[in-house]
């Protein structure tokens, strides 16, 4: 069950979001409370010494696909139309799945990047990559086995819902900024670093204190690839079988339009890519 907060709990150093630092998140996350009168739902999660955060995200409705007036010339067909989505609550990673979080559950670290030449293990803490939807769905198994948890990857709808800030939203272009420098890694701020991906968590969080969901990584979905409709849904899961897996956030490698909470892609679901990783799911308690 998620972790909830009280009134009257202490928070160390002012750290309300429990995010390891102090800054304008708790300023967020202390508005939405006298707001809501509810805390920031967060549970810590650790597996062989590995610790990792989930970030319970309160269901919602919102407009899923490409907004002209957010989205500007950078929109695609693929994202269009834009139509009515409803979710119920879930909760999410706070980072994406660090390698040091691969390590613990599978034993041995897949991450390697081919056009760098660079097995990306000079910091663990940075997002696993270069695994397939299917070698991610073996980690989750192994996950699921060790902590007793039903973790899954999140939906579509429910990743672009909590990219956009889930309830809290402020309308941005990517994922917590219209700047999209202060929120994500992408080809150019990588390239100046001298390394593809970055730390997870190392950029400004979104309105619901989550990381990443802009660049540094891409992530895998749980949906098969389709073509939006205009039609309003209910918790949608994309078709019972496909071609390709959908995966969102844009990474390291492309360029900043990319990384737009709109943006969306499809592969094989047995090709590893190195800029592909994942972020972890699971449902409400009923």
């Amino acid at each position: 069950m998620l972790a909830s907060f009280t009134v009257g709990q202490e928070f160390p150093r002012g750290d309300v979001s429990q995010d390891g630092i102090v800054d304008i998140n708790d300023v967020s996350a202390l508005i939405n409370y006298l707001l809501t009168g509810k805390w920031p739902a967060i549970e810590t999660i650790t597996v062989n010494g590995v610790s990792f955060k989930m970030i319970g995200v309160e269901g919602g409705t919102f407009m899923m696909g490409a907004n002209p007036a957010i989205d500007g010339g950078d929109q695609t067909l693929d994202e269009l139309p834009a139509h009515q989505v409803t979710v119920s609550s879930f909760s999410i990673g706070q980072t994406e799945v660090t390698q040091e979080l691969w390590i613990a559950v599978m034993g041995s670290n897949p991450s390697y990047c081919s056009s760098f030449n660079d097995r990306f293990e000079d910091d663990f803490r940075r997002p696993v990559e270069d695994v397939s939807w299917r070698y991610c769905r073996q980690f989750i198994d192994s996950l699921n086995k060790l902590t007793g948890r039903h973790f899954r990857f999140p939906t579509e709808a429910e990743w672009e819902f909590a990219a956009r800030g889930g309830n809290q939203s402020q309308g941005y272009k990517y994922a917590g900024s219209n700047n999209v420098d202060e929120v994500a890694w992408h080809q150019f701020n990588c390239e100046r670093m001298g390394l593809p991906t970055q730390p997870v968590g190392s950029k400004k969080p979104n309105e619901l204190g989550l990381y990443d969901m802009s660049g540094n990584v891409d992530e895998w979905v749980q949906d098969w690839w389709s073509d939006y409709t205009e039609e309003a849904q209910v918790n949608p899961r994309g078709p019972y079988s496909g071609t390709k897996k959908v995966f969102r956030g844009g990474a390291w490698q492309i360029i900043q339009k990319w990384h737009r909470c709109a943006t969306r892609a499809a592969d094989y679901d047995y090709v590893p890519i190195s800029f592909i990783g994942l972020r972890l799911a699971e449902s409400a308690p009923e």
